[in-house]
């Protein structure tokens, strides 16, 4: 059995408490009543330096984000916006919500976008494009931006996983429009909840800040956007999704980790793709050219393995203590399009499909140590091992 727990992340830095009791004694949790220093406001120009961005804007969720940077773009009502086929079901959710519609295109065996299919359907009166680097797996982004700017399309990133990840040494969550982040418990920085926006565009930054909630002259409190804001002033709708000082001040203080984070987290990761490609029933793809990772899951697939087998290794993995997650044979999974009936027109990806039902996700905290993550990889050759033995007796040989 496996003794670490793959799902508890690392603890608030104690950096954080002390501020966390000032403002519960306070009650100051609202992020514009202070008139300069709010938690909310200095982590916005801690995270745009930390990216090299020129404005961050701090709301609810990394969903929330999204929505608002849809919004900002002035897209029509019924707007045609491309998104993997593969992503988290949150992503066509804030399509939906801002009253567009979300087009999807095939991902390939290695979870990326593939280029091909993506290159036709932007052929098709698409007005954005959203590229979701889904568990951190990065897609050519040098070739989605120029047939993009070739074509005068907007690209929204979903960084939501992808927080110190690079590309060919740009910042991902930099390379688009604008670029979307979670931190949500299961992300490299933890606040439960909460999402922050990055971009160098002063007006699209400028109406998501009014849209967010920033009403009446609350928006005065974002330096450096006077002019921007100045013709939109009472001209937007207040959608509320600011987020609260206390989360904020839970954020803040893991900064400064991240660097430390992100490289424990390619280290075990590595690790454990090495071991696990010992088994000819295992296939963890390799990541592209240029892309450097910043993972704290791991993904592989399941080499000709049939449905009951794959249900076998589930079951086998889990009595050894370690849950494994199949994208397209969970149940309900919120990452298989085929479960998104919210869609206004439902499509059919086989190639999606087909990678989705041999996917594998395992959690892989990057605060694991080196005994920790080799019983992660042990239980998943053993799993692998005992499923495909039980296939062998089946037929006798």
């Amino acid at each position: 059995m496996v003794a670490a727990d793959p799902h508890q992340a690392e603890p608030i830095p104690s950096e954080a408490r002390a501020e966390i009791d000032r403002l519960l004694q306070s009650g100051d949790l609202f992020r514009y009543t202070a008139e300069e220093g709010a938690p909310v406001s200095l982590l916005e120009k801690e995270f745009a330096e930390l990216m090299g961005a020129k404005y961050a804007l701090a709301v609810s969720s990394c969903s929330a984000a999204l929505f608002l940077a849809l919004k900002s773009l002035r897209l029509p009502r019924d707007a045609r916006v491309l998104i993997p086929g593969f992503t988290f079901a949150a992503v066509p959710s804030s399509i939906v919500h801002a009253e567009c519609i979300p087009v999807l295109c095939e991902v390939g065996p290695d979870y990326r976008i593939d280029i091909d299919d993506f290159s036709a359907r932007l052929q098709k009166d698409i007005s954005a494009v959203i590229v979701s680097h889904m568990r951190g797996h990065t897609s050519d982004m040098g070739a989605i931006m120029s047939l993009c700017n070739d074509m005068g399309i907007p690209v929204i990133e979903d960084a939501a996983h992808s927080l110190g990840t690079l590309w060919r040494g740009k910042k991902i969550g930099t390379i688009g429009r604008v670029g979307c982040f979670s931190f949500q418990s299961y992300k490299m920085i933890n606040a439960g909840e909460g999402g922050i926006m990055v971009s160098d565009d002063a007006d699209l930054i400028a109406q998501a800040v009014i849209m967010s909630g920033a009403y009446e002259h609350n928006w005065r409190k974002h330096a450096g956007l006077e002019a921007a804001f100045a013709c939109w002033q009472n001209r937007l709708p207040l959608y509320n999704l600011r987020m609260s000082n206390l989360s904020a001040a839970v954020i803040r203080p893991q900064l400064p980790h991240l660097k430390r984070r992100v490289r424990d987290g390619k280290i075990g990761h590595d690790h454990v793709a090495e071991l696990l490609e010992t088994s000819p029933w295992i296939s963890v793809p390799v990541p592209l050219e240029g892309e450097a990772r910043a993972p704290d899951s791991i993904q592989f697939n399941l080499v000709e393995l049939s449905d009951d087998q794959v249900h076998d290794f589930v079951a086998h993995a889990g009595a050894r203590g370690v849950k494994v997650q199949v994208f397209g044979l969970s149940k309900n999974n919120a990452r298989a399009f085929w479960n998104w009936q919210f869609l206004p027109h439902q499509e059919e990806l086989p190639q999606t499909r087909k990678m989705l039902m041999r996917a594998c996700d395992v959690r892989l905290p990057v605060h694991l140590i080196e005994a920790e993550r080799e019983a992660i990889a042990d239980a998943l050759l053993s799993a692998i091992e005992a499923t495909m033995n039980e296939n062998q007796k089946a037929y006798g040989t």
